[in-house]
């Protein structure tokens, strides 16, 4: 899959969701419950023990149902792992330069973190392909709105703050998708196994994008 088709991905599935997990059996389980409430982007976390088997799990179980990525990527050779267990993308939460260039190395789309104007110059002069705007909580989708004049083409991805209920102001602003945290996947359902509760989760933020965009569910 090319970096560009990955992109259209993204913008279709329009909610990844950064799954932390305690397990990576925890990530699978929450990430079979995610797609079946139909949030089909997900982001596994560097914090979750051994990601890069539940990456691999995720892909092997859901192939094109799903478009699985890796996120909290910090090190080059965490970019260089993630890609190997076949992640399309990867996530970091700032843009550094040899981080952000091993991601780009991988051929996967890439991510990177930013949050004031020079940090976001600085992530798209790396070659990012979207670029996080985190922790989005601080300003709002206003914020959001406020970049989109000095950048209104660059692709913009709020995470941080995101819950059900605000994604048609993030979409109003000019995010071409969102990152859910936990709001989405709960530390607390995750840790009791209530993947039930995710899957209704994902069932409200599927049907938030869908209304925000006016697409099909």
């Amino acid at each position: 899959m090319t970096t560009s088709e990955t992109i259209r991905r993204v913008r279709e599935a329009g909610v990844l969701a950064v799954l932390r997990a305690p397990s990576a059996a925890h990530a699978v389980a929450a990430g079979d419950a995610l797609v079946r409430g139909g949030v089909t982007g997900l982001e596994i976390t560097y914090s979750t023990p051994d990601a890069p088997a539940a990456i691999r799990e995720l892909v092997a179980r859901h192939g094109d149902a799903a478009l699985v990525g890796a996120g909290t990527v910090t090190t080059p050779a965490q970019a260089e792992e993630a890609a190997d267990a076949g992640a399309a993308f990867l996530v970091s939460p700032g843009t550094d330069e040899q981080v952000a260039r091993a991601m780009t190395a991988t051929g996967r789309a890439a991510m990177t973190g930013a949050l004031t104007p020079s940090e976001v110059m600085r992530a798209l002069s790396l070659g990012a392909d979207v670029v996080k705007i985190f922790p989005a909580s601080l300003g709002g989708p206003a914020f959001l709105r406020a970049l989109r004049g000095p950048f209104p083409d660059a692709p913009l991805m709020p995470t941080g703050g995101v819950t059900s209920e605000n994604i048609p102001d993030w979409i109003a602003a000019g995010a071409i998708a969102v990152g859910a945290g936990g709001d989405l996947c709960p530390a607390t359902a995750l840790a009791e196994e209530r993947y039930d509760v995710i899957e209704r989760l994902a069932r409200e933020f599927r049907a938030a994008f869908v209304r925000a965009t006016g697409g099909a569910a």
